[in-house]
């Protein structure tokens, strides 16, 4: 794969939203809908948790230390967007709610395939 421009498009787009996550203007599903949040009526959320998967289908994950044990997770908040890569926070998973970790991974785009978004929240330790 020699240019991954949808994929870096909607990943900037996830970003922006983010970003500017205080923006209310919330019209549509799925994963480009332009606001975080299930709908208009809410607050919008600060975080679009994604996974990626890599050109052999498999997903991605990654290793990170919490409290000194070393866990493993496939979900991600996009935190910055390149040209040919992006750097992910890392995303720790107890029950439902999804912590950040200061533990950030830069993945080469030319590596991911596909993305999927599993939910919009609101985490609290950014």
């Amino acid at each position: 794969m020699k240019n991954n421009h949808c994929i870096r498009n909607l990943l900037k787009l996830i970003c922006l939203l983010q970003e500017n996550s205080i923006n209310t203007g919330c019209l549509e599903d799925g994963c480009s809908k332009p606001y975080l949040g299930p709908n208009i009526n809410n607050a919008c959320y600060n975080t679009r948790i994604i996974t990626l998967y890599n050109k052999n289908g498999t997903l991605l994950n990654s290793n990170y230390e919490n409290n000194g044990e070393i866990k493993n997770s496939s979900f991600f908040r996009v935190e910055k967007v390149f040209d040919d890569a992006i750097v992910l926070r890392i995303l720790d998973k107890n029950n439902d709610n999804y912590i950040a970790t200061n533990n950030f991974i830069t993945v080469n785009l030319k590596c991911i395939c596909a993305i999927k978004c599993i939910k919009d929240v609101v985490i609290e330790n950014l």
